[in-house]
């Protein structure tokens, strides 16, 4: 059975009426720019998050950039973040100028690790960026409290937790502000590029809209130096039509995670689920010793995975100015060893998840079988 990573032509197939509504709107409306679709899908998003204020943007690179700029980040300034993340994470803090500080990761969760944080802290330090990967949030509470005593913004990169919860809170409505990235294989995905920024003050909000827009406060009029990253109206409409089927779609993803996680008990490293967070798997990541020939043996079964990600941002060649060296962050350089992303998304069917799990328990019992075998083998000729 072939099982493919994601399956973007399902999912519209799966919608079409009602994306195909929306766009057939945008287009006989002439206007794609800054109208009533953005204006709607704001104020829709603002209701799914349940407090605070949304301003829609082009990507979620630049709902980060954008958020740290109102904040004012910039050169000079050390942003504290992970290096286990997309690294279009650290991209929008480099185009601030400020220098990104990472923090190892909890091995469990590949999360930020909150204990390590204040250590981090110096006097340069103006932003601390939790990346709540793969779905599941990090440990705000704390994380929160040593933000406050330090009078240190906090930004939640919420681009695969749409939808996620801690202690009953939804991502993106702790820190000062979240960024959302509406790619097309989020939980919330575009039909191409997507993003937006929440924000509990209406200041920031302010700020935000003539950010993204020039920086301007009215046409033609420029207040504040700003940028173009304007979420079109052509995204912002579809992503309104798909925005009530998000939660049924997150349920779903933890119905699936759920199935992989009984069948693979024992076999593999399964993910870790916090008490008190809802996790809603924009990605299902298992940890192995023998992640490339189990890779490749799925591969061969026609089951696609990949890996996220394979190359932590404080090794990428791109970063090399900022001196860190293999060993200055052992846990996230050990689990981007072992990590391997399974198919996860709503379309999945259990037929589909269970040709996964047999897959792997197959591949695990053959690779047990030879290791015991060479051993025998081994002993026999000592």
């Amino acid at each position: 059975m072939k099982v493919p990573f994601g399956d973007m032509k399902l999912h519209y197939h799966s919608y079409k009426s009602q994306i195909d509504q929306a766009v057939h709107r945008v287009l006989e409306s002439g206007h794609y720019i800054l109208g009533s679709e953005l204006e709607k899908f704001e104020a829709n998003f603002e209701k799914f998050l349940g407090s605070g204020y949304v301003a829609g943007c082009a990507s979620g690179t630049e709902a980060i950039y954008l958020a740290l700029a109102a904040a004012g980040v910039s050169a000079g300034d050390e942003v504290l973040v992970v290096a286990h993340t997309a690294v279009p994470t650290i991209s929008a803090i480099s185009m601030t100028g400020a220098t990104p500080v990472f923090v190892d990761i909890d091995p469990d969760t590949c999360l930020m690790n909150v204990d390590l944080v204040e250590r981090k802290i110096t006097e340069k330090t103006k932003a601390i960026v939790p990346v709540h990967l793969y779905g599941q949030m990090v440990d705000m509470e704390p994380l929160l409290k040593i933000a406050a005593q330090h009078k240190i913004m906090v930004l939640e990169d919420c681009a695969q937790s749409t939808g996620a919860t801690y202690k009953g809170a939804i991502a993106g409505t702790l820190g000062d502000y979240g960024a959302f990235s509406f790619y097309p294989s989020k939980n919330l995905g575009a039909f191409g590029d997507g993003g937006a920024v929440s924000t509990n003050s209406r200041e920031n909000f302010d700020k935000l809209v003539m950010l993204r827009n020039y920086g301007q406060s009215k046409r033609y009029y420029h207040d504040i130096v700003g940028i173009n990253s304007r979420l079109d109206e052509m995204q912002a409409a579809i992503l309104d039509a798909q925005l009530p089927y998000v939660g049924k779609w997150n349920e779903r993803r933890r119905e699936i995670a759920r199935r992989y996680n009984q069948g693979l008990e024992g076999i593999v490293k399964t993910p870790v689920e916090e008490e008190g967070r809802k996790h809603v798997y924009h990605l299902y990541v298992i940890q192995t010793e023998n992640r490339e020939e189990l890779q490749e043996y799925l591969l061969d079964k026609g089951i696609q995975t990949l890996i996220h990600y394979p190359n932590p941002a404080h090794l990428q060649k791109a970063y090399g100015y900022l001196g860190y060296k293999p060993g200055s962050l052992p846990q996230t350089e050990k689990v981007v060893k072992r990590i391997l992303s399974l198919p996860m998304h709503p379309g999945l069917t259990d037929e589909q998840v269970d040709a996964v799990i047999e897959a792997i328990s197959n591949f695990c019992r053959e690779h047990q079988s030879s290791k015991s075998s060479a051993k025998v083998t081994a002993n026999s000729i000592s």
